[in-house]
């Protein structure tokens, strides 16, 4: 593991242990060349994802991206982190389990909309609204319609308070 302070190929392994929720191995590295100390995560990936752009064009799954933007969604919400993370987890999980290595950013989309429904109304009301690139009021009024519509979860239900 290449350090990122000086650059130097020589790092060690100071302490290993699994993430809370198990899905990750967060290991604590020193650099033998400038002492500088980093932390790092080990996953399993289960097969190389590529996401094909609306425009056709395809580039690597990035799974930090993926959770950037679920953290820009929830940011200043009332969410645990671990609940965050274990979406996010379960969502790059059923990715990468489907059988096909090409995965739709529409797809993507579509899954990460769902968690953040089950999360926080809010932090999906956010996303949606960079995701399906609103440009005026009345698009939040047609999403919130949507919600307010969803009468079978009562999460997305309007408060009377």
């Amino acid at each position: 593991m290449r350090c990122p302070y000086c650059g130097g190929e020589d790092t060690q392994v100071k302490d290993s242990r699994p993430t809370e929720d198990n899905t990750a191995i967060r290991r604590r590295r020193v650099c033998q060349t400038c002492g500088g100390r980093f932390t790092t995560f080990e996953r399993v990936q289960l097969r190389e994802l590529t996401v094909i752009k609306r425009n056709g064009r395809r580039v690597p799954f990035d799974r930090e991206k993926l959770m950037r933007s679920v953290l820009i969604a929830t940011r200043k919400r009332p969410v645990e982190p671990e609940r965050i993370e274990r979406m996010v987890s379960g969502l790059v999980r059923q990715l990468e389990s489907s059988g096909e290595s090409d995965v739709m950013a529409e797809d993507i989309g579509h899954l990460v909309m769902e968690g953040l429904k089950a999360l926080d109304d809010i932090a999906y009301v956010r996303f949606a609204s960079v995701y399906k690139n609103f440009r005026e009021a009345k698009d939040f009024e047609a999403l919130l319609d949507e919600l307010s519509d969803g009468e079978a979860d009562p999460l997305l239900m309007p408060r009377s308070d």
